[in-house]
């Protein structure tokens, strides 16, 4: 557990980093492009890296074998990079270097996303990891609040003091995770996996594994258009002022902080599906709810309570993912659950753009009901013989039907 929560700065630094990135480059981004659907696209620009980089990333890290371990590598390469690209962001004087601050950023991110995930399973039993993936997204969560809380105060100060801020804590936190992790002293089982066919990699894609992707597709697809178009509904709809709408989603982060390792233990003693078949069932209620709210302090209670059943959903659906494989896959898993998260990520901000150039931003979130639902229906779909229940499962020996 120690170990678990020093892996965590890894994905405090991650999650900092992609909130301040959420919450204020659509603000860059307004200056230079009218329509709202446009803007979606260009928020999304990371997620057509991960649809195509994170699969070959995680499936490349499952069989590198350096002295620093398997996944260490792509963090002590990409970390850095992201930090100085992340830092320049705001430094752009035209629309075409603001662009290429954000590919350069988003490529780099890219190098060490799916490694930093699958450390957690890596360096953790498998009946601990829905606990664990408790822990390390409590980090995240944490990393979210100060970016929305902190970072809107920065903002006010000088547009480039939240990216700097973000970039120096990713480089301190990079330096933590090399000082105390230890791959090959750490890992549960130290073993690189060796070369792979693409028939073995076919065999990752059972039923079960696709049901559950669709359903991580769909509740992506509603959360992400929320996240990635949330402030300017927060300024254009309701009529906050840009750090009021930043700082309305620290609310929602900080529910998600409080919930995370609740929702670890919750799963581990309940069972994964289960606990996230609650979460979907409330947001699905939270998200409709949000379009008769007009008061900023209804609002931010309702995103408070939206927060909680995000984590029922969010800390229990990457374990899941990878208690329907076997132990050699966990990077090429993590590869594939980008896949579904990424590919709605790609979709969602602009087609939910799209619906409100048509309509008006009154549509956001009964959209974003509508995904919650269908992620439901693909959830039922999936047949898990007991898996979701990790106290009990060891992943190496999982045979799903």
């Amino acid at each position: 557990m120690k170990k678990t929560w020093l892996l965590g700065l890894g994905f405090f630094s991650i999650s900092i980093t992609w909130a301040l990135y959420n919450a204020f480059v659509p603000f860059f981004l307004e200056k230079y492009i009218t329509t709202i659907s446009l803007v979606g696209f260009m928020m999304t620009l990371d997620n057509y890296f991960a649809i195509f980089l994170q699969p070959l990333i995680g499936r490349k890290s499952d069989r590198t074998n350096t002295r620093f371990g398997k996944r260490m590598p792509f963090l002590m390469i990409g970390m850095p990079l992201a930090a100085v690209f992340g830092a320049l962001i705001p430094w752009h004087n035209g629309l075409l270097l603001l662009v290429l601050f954000m590919v350069l950023m988003n490529l780099s991110m890219s190098l060490y996303r799916s490694p930093t995930v699958a450390l957690m399973p890596d360096i953790t039993p498998s009946h601990k990891r829905t606990q664990a993936n408790g822990i390390i997204n409590f980090m995240g969560g944490i990393g979210s609040i100060i970016a929305f809380g902190a970072g809107s105060f920065l903002y006010d100060q000088h547009r480039s003091l939240p990216f700097f801020t973000s970039s120096v804590l990713t480089l301190l936190c990079l330096a933590a995770l090399i000082f105390v992790i230890r791959e090959k002293r750490d890992a549960v089982a130290y073993v690189p996996a060796e070369s792979q066919s693409f028939s073995s990699y076919k065999r990752e894609w059972n039923m079960p594994t696709l049901f559950l992707l669709g359903a991580i597709f769909f509740w992506f697809f509603s959360y992400q258009g929320v996240e990635a178009l949330f402030t300017l509904y927060g300024k254009n709809h309701l009529g906050l002022e840009e750090s009021q709408a930043s700082f309305s989603l620290a609310f929602f982060s900080l529910a998600f902080v409080i919930a995370a390792i609740p929702s670890g233990l919750l799963g581990r003693r309940f069972g994964k599906k289960p606990v996230i078949m609650i979460g979907i069932i409330g947001l699905i209620i939270i998200f409709a709810s949000v379009t008769f709210v007009e008061s900023l302090l209804a609002l931010r209670v309702i995103l408070l309570i939206g927060g909680v059943f995000w984590a029922l959903i969010n800390i229990n659906s990457y374990p899941f993912i990878v208690a329907l494989g076997k132990e050699s896959s966990i990077g090429t898993r993590t590869g594939i659950y980008y896949i579904a998260s990424s590919l709605a990520a790609v979709l969602s901000p602009p087609l939910m753009g799209g619906l409100i150039d048509l309509f008006d931003y009154s549509v956001l979130f009964p959209v974003a009901s509508g995904g919650m639902i269908l992620a439901l229906l693909c959830l039922m779909g999936v047949k898990d013989n007991g898996l979701s229940k990790s106290a009990h499962t060891d992943a190496s020996t999982n045979v799903v039907s």
